[in-house]
């Protein structure tokens, strides 16, 4: 049986200062996710972090930051993490917050068997794994479309890209939250259409053109944390049926334009 880690002093610290308290059994089972995920992370590619204790930080405590966006949910609210991954930032968010419902969506199998092998030695009785693009599963009106109280997600691409992908899931009063960089200010101001000056040339483009408008949402904040900064967005009116548009459309053709890193806001 793989061997829990143990969490470093100082994680135990930053959680401190953010005012967050684990519950007895949850330090452990957070290293036991860990320990899965480095182990799996052998033979499967899950994750570029091999070292346990960046690893707790880069990964549990960046999932973590999440928790206060998270904690006004009722009991038996319907989270969805986009793009899971190695499971960052939804399980260990399920460990932590085990009253929420958990959809873990990953489209690549070998990455969603490990969640499903993790879920399943974990115990954790509030998660599902669904291997599905988000392209898919958000034209799926019946189960997925507009069901889920809060959309998650993490390094999963630029803001424009990623919006299209988890703003059709969320229902109407709901909440958005992508773990973002430092290029968080950047990505938003592209994706809401902002005018924005181009580091070569000099130029000022402005594309006219609010993504995260036109998928039915609004911008709420962007909260800086210790590990990065969270984009948060809430679901104001319905997704038009248009979005998300056929598989790997969003990514190759994204709303607003490809999304330039040299850009600044003037806005």
């Amino acid at each position: 049986m793989t061997q829990p880690l143990q969490p470093p002093p100082d994680f135990l610290s930053a959680l401190s200062a953010l005012g967050i308290e684990l519950e007895p059994g949850e330090p452990e089972k957070l290293g036991h996710y860990l320990a899965l995920l480095l182990e799996a992370n052998k033979t499967t590619n899950l994750t570029a972090i091999t070292d346990p204790a960046a690893a707790w930080k880069r990964h549990i405590l960046d999932a973590l930051t999440l928790l206060p966006v998270l904690s006004e949910l009722p009991e038996g609210a319907a989270v969805i993490d986009v793009g899971s991954g190695g499971g960052v930032p939804g399980l260990p968010l399920a460990v932590t917050m085990p009253h929420l419902r958990f959809t873990l969506l990953e489209p690549t199998g070998k990455k969603s068997a490990f969640l499903g092998q993790a879920v399943a030695e974990l115990g954790l009785a509030n998660v599902t794994v669904l291997n599905k693009r988000a392209e898919q599963v958000g034209q799926d009106k019946a189960n997925h479309r507009e069901k889920y109280d809060a959309v998650i997600s993490r390094a999963v691409g630029a803001l424009n890209v990623v919006a299209e992908l988890m703003i059709p899931l969320c229902r109407q009063g709901g909440v958005i939250a992508a773990i973002k960089g430092a290029k968080a200010e950047a990505e938003v101001a592209h994706a809401n259409g902002a005018m924005v000056r181009v580091a070569e040339g000099d130029g000022i483009i402005r594309t006219g053109f609010s993504a995260i408008g036109a998928l039915g949402a609004r911008l709420v904040e962007i909260r800086e944390t210790p590990t990065g900064k969270i984009v948060i967005l809430e679901k104001a009116s319905k997704t038009p049926n248009l979005y998300p548009r056929r598989d790997g459309e969003p990514k190759h053709n994204p709303l607003g334009g490809v999304f330039d890193a040299s850009a600044k806001s003037e806005e």
